[in-house]
């Protein structure tokens, strides 16, 4: 069981930053990443479809004999998790759930900023973990802008204020390698303006992508506001599961990675490699429920 290798999943590129903090934090696991780039983006999907695509990556990788799952797409751990859950006696891990809750530890003011894509933020996905942590307290929405890219919203819980906005061109932004700049820098900025107006001192990435325009979006929300990184906090929770499992693999030998995608090799070798930083070498394509 220990040398098993952890699988990850993403909908396409942007769980390659969860894969590099496994690389970097986990450096003996074994591990398989498999990217659906024929049927990206999710967030534009159903519920229903997206449960359907999940579970068709999932059952992928645990026909390889993963001994831990990560779904590393915020859009799939919002509607897919439990499903993948229930099918599999392995641990699955999502990306929602660390990020939650190392907000709540983090922020001393109570109000919480969280970023997103369209889908990841208008399934209240990560509001609905912090609301659990709070004890499932009834929540009041409130809207705030008037035109698409100035809109956000306010939830409160109780003494707890939450506030979320959608950017969804972080995403191409990030892909193309723009995150460093002044497009990145402008855009940052329209999209950010109501967020900095309120006396947020958390802000959540909440996409795989996000981490890649960490330094923008600091510079543009100010030093003092403390960002979470999804990527990292999942990867603490792994490494945690594993341990407390007595799943870690011993470091005698080198570990194995592989790399799958539904389509679109050659792009996702180019984007693939700047987002770890490091060689990909061989990547398989191969059919998932098409």
């Amino acid at each position: 069981m220990n040398n098993k290798p952890i699988g990850v999943f993403d909908s396409g590129i942007g769980g390659l930053t969860v894969l590099k903090e496994i690389f970097n934090e986990l450096p003996a696991e074994s591990t398989i990443y498999l990217g659906d780039t024929a049927r990206v983006p999710y967030g534009i999907r159903s519920g229903e479809t997206v449960i359907r695509y999940s579970l068709e990556m999932a059952d992928f990788l645990a026909g390889k004999g993963i001994k831990l799952l990560v779904v590393a797409c915020n859009t799939a751990s919002a509607f897919a998790l439990t499903a993948i859950k229930e099918r599999f006696d392995i641990p699955v891990i999502g990306v929602i759930e660390p990020g939650a809750r190392r907000a709540l530890e983090a922020t001393k003011s109570k109000r919480i900023g969280i970023i997103g894509t369209e889908g990841t933020i208008k399934s209240n996905s990560y509001v609905n973990a912090i609301k659990a942590h709070c004890g499932g307290k009834a929540m009041h929405i409130r809207e705030h802008g008037v035109k698409r890219f100035d809109r956000y919203f306010e939830v409160t819980l109780d003494d707890l204020t939450i506030f979320t906005k959608a950017c969804p061109l972080f995403v191409p932004l990030a892909e193309e390698g723009w995150e460093s700049d002044d497009v990145a820098v402008l855009t940052a900025g329209h999209y950010l303006e109501g967020l900095r107006r309120e006396p947020i001192d958390t802000l959540v990435l909440g996409c795989t992508h996000y981490p890649l325009l960490k330094n923008v979006i600091g510079k543009v929300m100010g030093g003092d506001i403390a960002l979470i990184d999804s990527a990292t906090e999942t990867v603490r929770e792994i490494r945690e599961t594993l341990r407390r499992r007595g799943m870690e693999r011993p470091a005698a030998s080198g570990p194995s990675r592989r790399f799958y995608v539904t389509d679109a090799e050659e792009r996702f070798l180019r984007v693939g490699e700047r987002f770890l930083g490091s060689t990909i070498g061989h990547i398989e394509r191969i059919n998932v429920g098409l």
